[in-house]
C-alpha cells in the first residue's frame, strides 16, 4: 500500500476566527472526495483487515474481472482443482482418485452444455464471464510462485470452465449429487440452512431485518467467499460460493435474500426395460445414444493409461446404473436453465420488491427457498425452483424408483412462477426456513398445502430445529437487531425439552447406581450446548443411540406442529441406553459432567478451540456438525459457514462472519482467522462504505 500525500498547513499563520469556516471547507472536500471516488477512475479491490475485497469497478466487466483476481488471491489452489474437476479432466491432471468425479461429470454431459450455455448468454453477459476468467488467468500470470505448481496445468481458465463448475455445484451437487444416486432413494441431503425476514411490525427498529445462514460442509466446493461488488448499478455485499462469479447471498441499501436448501425434488430415477438393443417406451423398442469418451488416467510414475468411458442416454437421461435386463436412467431438472448467473446478478442489482421478482420470475435457480426483506418493509419467502409438472403421484411417490416404459410418467414442463408457494407480508411479521417444507414458514400458517400439488413438496413433521427456530420468533414481539444476533446464536436443545421430564424422573428410580448419577448430571444441565454446558455431551450421546421414530410417546401432528412429539414412549428402555451411554463416556473422558467444549472442538492448523453449536435434528438453531478425530474428540468440519445479519436502517447495518476465514491459501493470514469470534459467538461488523473500509484497510489493489 502506497503512503498517502502530506499536505503541510502552516496553522500559525491562520487567524483564530477563520479556522471554523477553514474545517468546513476541510469537512466538504472530504465528503465530495468520497462521492466522487465512489465511481473510480481506475478498478480496484480494497481488501479490509479480514480479507473480504471490496470490488470497485469503474464499468461491469472490469469489476467482473477483478472479482476473478480476488477468489484466485484468497482461494487459488481450491478453484483451480475446481474447475479441473467441472472438465471431467482431473484424473488426467491429478491421478486416479478423481476418476469417478470425471465419470459422473462426463455422464452428466457438463463441459458439452457448459460450451452450449456460454453461446446462449446475451453478450454482455458473455463479456463479463470472459472477463471473469480472464482475471483468473492474469493472477497467476502475476504471482506465479504463490500458486501451487500441480494445479496451473488447468490454466488457461476459460469462461465454459466457469460455467461447468456452475453445473456440477448446482445442478449435479445440490440437486442431486452421485451419492444419493447410488442409494437410488432420495435420502436427506446433508447440506442445510437458517434463513429468517422479520417485518417492521415485529422489528424493535421498525425496520426490517434479514438473517442468512447456510450450513454447509467446510472444504471443496461447499467453501464460501465473501466480497462486495461496486459498479455502475451496483453496490451488493454478500458470498458466493467459490469459483462462482456473481453473488448468490447478497444485500444492498435497499433489499436482500438469502436462500436455503429447500424440500425441492428436481430429480427422478427412471427404471427402463432392456429390449433388443435399446429400451421399451410406449410399446415401442427406443434406441439408445451412445457417447465414447477417452478417459487418460495419470499414474504414480507420470504416465497415463487410457480408459474408454460410454454412457447410454435415453429420453430419460443417462443411463447410471444397467443390471439383469433392467436399466436406471436419471432425470435432472435445470439443465436448459444457461441464465443462472445473469438471475443472481439482477437480484442483487435490485432496488425494490417488484425489481426482485421479476428477476425471480425467470426461474433460472433449479432449487432453493429464497427467504426476502427490504427497505419498504416487505418480506417474503419463495419456495423456489424448477418443479415438473407430474400427472399423477405425491411426493412420496417420486422418492421411489419411477417406471420408465411410459410416457405417463415422464415428466417434460416446469410449474411456473404463479404456482410456486410464496407469501408476501404475512400478518405474523416473520418468516422462518430451516430446510422445513413452505407449510411451516410462519404461523398462523400463511402457504397451505392443500392449495398445490401433493407433489409440489413433503407434508410431513415439522423438525425440532425448525420448531426452535419458530418459537424464538414467535415469542419475541419486538425483535431487536442484538436480540436477532443472539438468537442466532442459540444452542438450546428443543429436543431436551421434550424429553427430559419423563427421562430424568425415571432414570432418578432406577436401580442402577449410573443411570442415576447420569440423572442427577442432566437435570443440572442447562439444556443448551455452548462450550462449557456440562450434561450436553451424555444427553447427546444418549440421543444418537435413540430410533427417534419410536421413541416418543405422543407423536408428530400436524394440528400441533410446534409441541410434538413429546414424551417418552417407554422410559424403561431409555434409561437402559442411558446407563450404558454414561459408562462409555466416564470411561472416555474421566466423568459424566464433561463440559461440551472439552469434546467438541474447533481446529485449524495451529487453532484448537472449545466448540459450541451442534446437531440441528437436536432442535439446536447453531448448527454445527462435528467429525470424530484420533484423540477421542470431535471437529467441526460442517455446519454455520457464513453468517449475515441485516437490519434496513438508514444507514444499513450489517454484522457478519466467516467461521473458517475468508481465504484457504496457504500464504494468506485470513486462513481461520475468525474462529476465534465464532468460538464467542461473534459477529464482525461489516465494512461497506470507502471511508469504513480505509480506516479498516489492509492492502490495495489496483488495475
Amino acid at each position: 500500500m502506497k503512503n498517502k500525500p502530506q499536505y503541510p498547513i502552516h496553522w500559525q499563520k491562520v487567524s483564530r476566527r477563520f479556522l471554523p469556516f477553514l474545517l468546513g471547507i476541510i469537512f466538504i472536500l472530504v465528503v465530495s472526495s468520497q462521492s466522487i471516488s465512489s465511481v473510480p477512475k481506475s478498478t480496484e479491490i480494497l481488501w479490509d483487515t479480514y480479507g473480504i475485497p471490496h470490488i470497485y469497478g469503474n464499468n461491469t466487466p472490469d469489476a467482473f474481472q477483478a472479482f476473478g483476481w480476488a477468489q484466485m488471491q484468497s482461494h487459488g489452489n481450491l478453484l483451480l482443482r475446481l474447475y479441473g474437476q467441472a472438465r471431467g479432466k482431473a484424473a488426467q491432471y491429478w491421478g486416479e482418485d478423481y476418476l469417478e468425479s470425471d465419470k459422473w461429470v462426463l455422464t452428466m454431459s457438463v463441459p458439452k452444455r457448459a460450451s452450449a450455455w456460454y453461446k446462449a448468454q446475451n453478450p454482455a453477459f458473455r463479456n463479463y464471464l470472459k472477463a471473469f476468467a480472464n482475471g483468473i488467468n492474469t493472477y497467476v500470470k502475476k504471482h506465479p510462485d504463490l500458486i501451487d505448481d500441480e494445479v496451473k496445468v488447468v490454466l488457461p481458465i476459460t469462461p465454459e470452465d466457469v460455467l461447468s463448475h456452475l453445473q456440477r455445484v448446482l445442478l449435479f451437487t445440490f440437486v442431486v449429487d452421485p451419492g444419493r444416486v447410488a442409494d437410488v432413494t432420495h435420502t436427506k441431503s446433508a447440506l442445510g440452512s437458517n434463513g429468517w425476514a422479520i417485518a417492521p411490525k415485529r422489528s424493535a427498529s421498525g425496520k426490517a431485518m434479514l438473517l442468512a445462514n447456510p450450513h454447509l460442509p467446510w472444504g471443496n466446493l461447499f467453501l464460501w467467499y465473501e466480497a462486495q461488488i461496486i459498479a455502475p448499478g451496483i453496490d451488493a455485499y454478500g458470498a458466493t460460493l467459490v469459483g462462482i462469479p456473481v453473488l448468490a447471498i447478497a444485500f444492498n441499501d435497499n433489499l436482500g435474500w438469502t436462500h436455503t436448501v429447500n424440500t425441492h425434488d428436481g430429480w427422478d430415477i427412471y427404471e427402463l426395460k432392456l429390449q433388443k438393443d435399446g429400451y421399451l417406451f410406449d410399446d415401442k423398442v427406443r434406441p439408445f445414444e451412445t457417447t465414447n469418451f477417452s478417459l487418460k488416467i495419470k499414474q504414480k510414475n507420470g504416465s497415463f493409461r487410457e480408459q474408454i468411458f460410454s454412457v447410454k442416454n435415453s429420453l430419460h437421461g443417462p443411463v447410471v446404473s444397467a443390471n439383469k435386463g433392467k436399466a436406471l436412467a436419471l432425470r435432472v431438472v435445470g439443465q436448459n436453465s444457461p441464465g443462472i448467473l445473469e438471475q443472481w446478478w439482477d437480484m442483487s442489482s435490485s432496488q425494490n420488491l417488484t425489481q426482485f421478482q421479476k428477476a425471480l420470475q425467470r426461474l433460472q435457480l433449479p432449487m432453493f427457498t429464497v427467504i426476502y426483506a427490504d427497505r419498504e418493509g416487505h418480506i417474503m419467502h419463495l419456495f423456489n425452483g424448477l418443479v415438473p409438472v407430474r400427472q399423477q403421484g405425491d411426493f412420496a411417490y417420486w422418492q421411489n424408483i419411477i417406471p420408465g416404459d411410459t410416457s405417463k410418467t415422464l415428466w417434460t414442463k416446469m410449474h411456473p412462477y404463479r404456482d410456486l408457494p410464496r407469501v408476501i407480508d404475512p400478518p405474523s411479521g416473520w418468516l422462518q426456513n430451516t430446510n422445513d417444507p413452505p407449510w411451516t414458514t410462519t404461523f398462523p400458517i400463511a402457504i397451505k398445502a392443500e392449495n398445490y400439488p401433493s407433489y409440489m413438496a413433503p407434508r410431513g413433521p415439522m423438525g425440532f430445529r425448525a420448531q426452535r427456530s419458530a418459537r424464538m420468533l414467535a415469542e419475541d414481539e419486538s425483535i431487536s437487531f442484538e436480540e436477532m444476533i443472539a438468537y442466532k446464536h442459540s444452542t438450546q436443545m428443543e429436543l431436551a425439552d421434550r424429553i427430559l421430564d419423563d427421562l430424568i424422573p425415571a432414570a432418578q428410580k432406577s436401580e442402577h447406581q449410573l443411570a442415576r448419577r447420569a440423572a442427577e448430571v442432566l437435570a443440572k444441565w442447562d439444556r443448551k450446548a455452548d462450550a462449557n454446558s456440562k450434561g450436553a455431551v451424555l444427553f447427546n450421546f444418549w440421543v444418537d443411540d435413540l430410533d427417534l421414530n419410536t421413541a416418543f410417546s405422543t407423536p408428530w401432528n400436524e394440528t400441533s406442529p410446534r409441541t410434538t412429539p413429546d414424551g417418552l414412549a417407554d422410559p424403561e428402555s431409555a434409561v437402559k441406553t442411558l446407563a450404558n451411554v454414561a459408562a462409555k463416556i466416564e470411561q472416555t473422558y474421566g466423568t459424566l459432567d464433561v463440559a461440551w467444549g472439552e469434546v467438541f472442538r474447533l481446529r485449524s492448523s495451529n487453532i484448537d478451540l472449545p466448540a459450541n453449536g451442534g446437531d440441528g435434528e437436536k432442535g439446536i438453531f447453531r448448527v454445527v456438525t462435528f467429525a470424530p478425530t484420533e484423540d477421542g474428540r470431535f471437529q467441526a468440519v460442517n455446519g454455520d459457514s457464513y453468517v449475515a445479519a441485516v437490519e434496513f436502517s438508514q444507514p444499513v447495518k450489517a454484522k457478519a462472519l466467516m467461521s473458517y476465514g475468508n481465504a484457504t491459501q496457504p500464504s494468506s493470514p485470513h486462513v481461520g482467522d475468525q474462529l476465534q469470534l465464532f468460538a464467542r459467538k461473534g459477529l464482525r461488523p461489516v465494512w461497506r462504505n470507502r471511508q469504513e473500509i480505509t480506516v479498516h484497510l489492509e492492502e490495495r489493489t489496483v488495475f
